[in-house]
C-alpha cells in the first residue's frame, strides 16, 4: 500500500485549511483584569508552532506554572496563562534552547497521518535558523510584557 507525502507549504491555501495546519499567538494580559484584554500580541507561525513542540521547547516550558482550564498547562490544541513572575525563569529557558538549536541542519519532521479514505502523512521543514529568529523575538516580546507587568496567554 502506497502513503502520499505531503509537504506543508504555508503559501498554498488548501494546505492552511487542513486540520494538521497549526499556528498560534502569544498575547500580553493582565490577569487580575476584570475583563478580558489583549495588550500587546504576536503570532506564532506554523513553522514556528511546530518548533516549539519539535525542538522541546513547550515541553521544557511546561515546567513553570501555566493555568489552563484543560490542566494540561501549555499543549496543542488549548489556551494557557503564565502569571508574570514566571516570565524570567520562561526567558532562561528560551535563551538555552537558542544555543541548542544553533548550528542544527534544516529537517523534515512529520506532523501526522491519515490511512483512510487514502494513505496520507504531512510533513514539514524546519529550519533552525528561522526558529532561532522567532525565539530571540518571542524574548524580546516576553522582556517587555515582564517589564510591564503583564501576564502572557498562550493560544496553541
Amino acid at each position: 500500500m502506497t502513503v502520499t507525502h505531503i509537504l506543508l507549504d504555508d503559501q498554498n491555501p488548501l494546505h492552511r485549511e487542513l486540520p494538521i495546519y497549526r499556528s498560534g499567538k502569544i498575547g500580553a494580559v493582565r490577569l487580575a483584569d476584570k475583563s478580558y484584554k489583549v495588550y500587546d500580541s504576536m503570532e506564532i507561525s506554523a513553522h514556528d508552532y511546530t518548533a516549539l513542540f519539535h525542538y522541546g521547547v513547550i515541553e521544557q516550558l511546561n515546567a513553570l506554572p501555566f493555568i489552563s482550564e484543560s490542566n494540561n498547562g501549555l499543549d496543542s490544541w488549548d489556551e494557557a496563562f503564565l502569571p508574570s513572575g514566571a516570565i524570567g525563569r520562561m526567558i532562561e529557558i528560551i535563551d538555552e534552547f537558542v544555543g541548542e538549536i544553533s548550528g542544527k541542519s534544516p529537517e523534515k519532521v512529520m506532523l501526522g497521518w491519515q490511512d483512510d479514505p487514502e494513505r496520507i502523512a504531512y510533513w514539514r521543514e524546519i529550519d533552525p535558523e528561522k526558529t532561532i529568529d522567532f525565539l530571540r523575538k518571542f524574548q524580546e516580546f516576553a522582556t517587555k510584557v515582564q517589564e510591564e507587568e503583564y501576564d502572557l496567554e498562550f493560544i496553541l
